[in-house]
């Protein structure tokens, strides 16, 4: 700071106001100071400032998956809503381990975030009291808990596979199966497969046709794997639901492999609406959860409770979309 005031011509105390937008420093000033902070590739340390205002300017947020493309869209939706007011997003990745979340959710506790964001609603009784305790806004995406710890911003997903359902009977299929992951690493593919159990009950058909497909996030690979079991055990079935995009994809390419033809043999259908279930031939069935729009909403949800107009918990339910495609038509 000390140089960069140097080279401008202006005390140190004025380079950190310029920084900060203190309306105390003219403009021609302020393009001085940047200008010679940008010859010397200086960064400005808000470290004291932050110390001192009690303001650290970023919004903590936990995601299962690095690779996924709707969380990511989720991350684009939150951080293109938080930029304009200068908050930056510091990121944990907790491969859908509740464990692992919980480890990170201390860690960014530390270093008091503005608000914290988590991916799921359901967390260790530990992780649940550190974000009760936290004294910071909480919102719990991509689910609707049945005891919030804040604010909500999510969907249902078993309300969300129970329509899939619903279509497919009403297509005439009654021999459905599903393709899930662990149930207990990912709960929202729990809460799909758990839809996907009542709504078939509710139709009064056999909802046994489970699949396991392994640890989750699950790939293109195991999908494939998992649907050649499918049809060595029961190739009877009529239709197969897929806890995601990806999984259904790599279940279409092994009916490809077989010589099972979709739709005409048997329907598939997948989760999350990613580019590649479009593209795909024949392009699937799936359910648009509006990821990008959940990021949107949780962004204004923090921005409204950090300005003092949102003081109760609030909870925003996003409407997903199923979109039928040819690969149950």
């Amino acid at each position: 700071m000390a140089d960069v005031a140097r080279i401008a011509g202006v005390s140190p105390m004025t380079v950190s106001r310029a920084f900060k937008r203190d309306t105390s420093v003219s403009e021609a000033t302020r393009d001085a100071i940047l200008k010679a902070a940008e010859e010397l590739g200086y960064v400005f340390d808000s470290t004291a400032s932050s110390l001192r205002s009690q303001r650290t300017d970023f919004v903590a947020v936990t995601i299962p998956s690095i690779n996924n493309a709707n969380f990511a869209e989720t991350l684009r939706g939150l951080s293109e809503g938080l930029k304009a007011r200068g908050l930056q997003i510091l990121l944990g990745y907790t491969d859908y381990d509740i464990h692992e979340e919980e480890r990170l959710i201390e860690q960014l506790l530390r270093r008091r975030p503005e608000a914290i964001v988590v991916t799921g609603g359901r967390h260790t009784p530990r992780a649940r009291r550190l974000l009760e305790n936290a004294g910071l806004p909480v919102i719990e995406t991509w689910d609707l808990p049945a005891q919030p710890i804040g604010h909500v911003v999510g969907f249902s997903n078993a309300d969300a596979v129970r329509g899939m359902i619903d279509h497919f009977v009403r297509q005439g299929a009654t021999r459905i199966a599903f393709i899930g992951g662990d149930a207990d690493r990912d709960t929202r593919g729990t809460d799909r497969r758990d839809g996907f159990v009542a709504a078939m009950r509710a139709h009064g058909l056999d909802a046994s046709r489970l699949i396991a497909a392994g640890a989750p996030p699950i790939s293109m690979r195991e999908g494939a794997v998992a649907m050649g079991r499918l049809l060595d055990s029961l190739p009877d079935t009529q239709a197969v639901i897929c806890v995601s995009d990806l999984s259904a994809f790599g279940a279409l390419t092994e009916c490809q492999r077989r010589g099972v033809r979709v739709p005409e043999d048997i329907w598939i259908a997948g989760f999350g609406d990613y580019e590649i279930a479009e593209v795909s031939v024949p392009a699937l069935t799936t359910i648009n959860p509006f990821p990008r729009e959940i990021g949107a909403r949780a962004a204004a949800l923090i921005l409204e409770v950090l300005d003092g107009r949102q003081t109760q918990p609030a909870t925003l339910r996003i409407a997903p979309e199923l979109i039928v495609r040819q690969s149950s038509r």
